[in-house]
């Protein structure tokens, strides 16, 4: 349906506006079915008495103002970058799926509440064909909507989307735990009514959480992807004149909007203007084929001093005596009257064994033994990738 739909309505379905379009749609088919969902389980749940299939209705009209949200989310995730937000509004679409992930966990929180006062409170469920056949009906649309759902948020990349498909894949599984006390119910004289709705609450719940993270981690800030992270590597190290980089980081204001810093390193002896002019061609190219805006800032290193090269090598081999993890860039020697700076930087990863003291003495330790009058200066930080 959402396919046969996207051709009507969606005329571009691969160009930039694709993303807000699809968005818009799926936003909208959300709200219609979860409403029809709702009126046919209010309907059983008065018809049957069963708090379960009740609650599960109003899980449905949570998920239809769920689907606003979302709809909403991409209207405005799509607007362009105005004076008081430069960088666009992409992540609106996170704080879209954090909002559908939170009612999701109010609705586990209702359900629970309504489930124990079931369990205390026991009292026998009709569960006729009418009831049955809704349930049944319900759990084949949560299943139709995940699935889309899923789809088009892998295609778009959206958290807001990923976080409405699990929202559906959650209410499928909770309609089979209220479709089996129901007909539990109706075969013997176990009252199971109020316990399925504490499993189904638990799901929910479980389900909230999942999505929670998942819209949360891009808006506090996480890694890019390794592959990301590669092609970018790939792709800058393509071009003549860059020796290395290093202090990649990865800035992400929202799906679509990516900007970039790093370091490019280049020999210290070329033409300053030629070398700018290859670094303002690799910040085109990323901008092009990988859609991000970078800043590259130009580390210039010493190529054609055969001691401090190979003084680097030695230093770096030593460096990864101490831990493979660690890696050195900015290498460069200041040599005086008494003895000689080796000066560089020294990159290790979050959570690592060693303080970051601890890995400064080991490597002014080690330096030490290569000559007696080599001093290293070292800063030691983080990787962003």
């Amino acid at each position: 349906m959402v396919t046969l739909l996207a051709r009507i309505f969606i005329r571009d379905r691969e160009g930039a506006g694709a993303r807000k379009a699809y968005g818009i749609l799926c936003g909208a088919v959300g709200i219609a079915l979860n409403i029809l969902l709702f009126t046919g389980k209010f309907f059983a749940g008065v018809l049957s008495g069963s708090i379960a299939i009740t609650a599960d209705a109003f899980n449905n009209l949570s998920d239809a103002g769920s689907s606003f949200v979302t709809l909403l989310g991409f209207q405005l995730a799509g607007q362009k970058p105005d004076s008081n937000h430069p960088f666009g509004h992409g992540r609106i679409e996170y704080l879209s799926g954090l909002a559908v992930s939170l009612l999701i966990l109010l609705m586990g929180v209702e359900l629970g509440k309504s489930s124990v006062e079931k369990i205390l409170h026991p009292a026998p469920v009709d569960s006729s064909g009418v009831v049955i056949a809704i349930l049944c009906a319900s759990i084949a649309v949560k299943l139709y909507m995940f699935l889309y759902n899923h789809r088009l948020g892998k295609k778009l990349d959206s958290p807001a989307m990923e976080a409405t498909a699990l929202d559906s894949l959650s209410d499928s599984v909770a309609t089979t735990a209220v479709l089996a006390a129901t007909l539990v119910g109706r075969f013997t004289n176990l009252y199971i009514d109020g316990w399925c709705g504490i499993l189904v609450a638990v799901f929910i719940l479980w389900s909230g959480i999942q999505a929670a993270k998942e819209t949360l981690d891009p808006l506090l800030g996480t890694p890019p992807a390794h592959e990301f992270v590669e092609q970018i590597r790939q792709l800058v190290m393509a071009h003549k004149g860059i020796l290395g980089i290093h202090d990649l980081i990865v800035h992400d204001y929202g799906p679509g909007r990516v900007m970039i810093s790093l370091h490019a390193e280049v020999s210290a002896s070329e033409n300053v203007l030629e070398l700018h002019d290859e670094i303002d061609n690799v910040e085109k190219e990323l901008r092009e084929k990988l859609g991000c805006d970078a800043v590259i800032h130009m580390d210039p290193i010493v190529t054609d001093d055969g001691i401090t090269e190979e003084t680097r090598e030695r230093v770096v081999a030593l460096v990864h005596c101490i831990d493979d993890e660690i890696n050195i860039h900015d290498f460069r020697m200041v040599s005086g009257p008494t003895h000689t700076n080796l000066i560089f930087d020294a990159v290790v990863p979050f959570k690592f064994r060693l303080s970051d003291e601890e890995v400064a003495n080991k490597i002014k330790t080690a330096v030490r033994t290569l000559d007696g009058n080599y001093y290293a200066v070292v800063n030691v930080e983080k990787s962003y990738t």
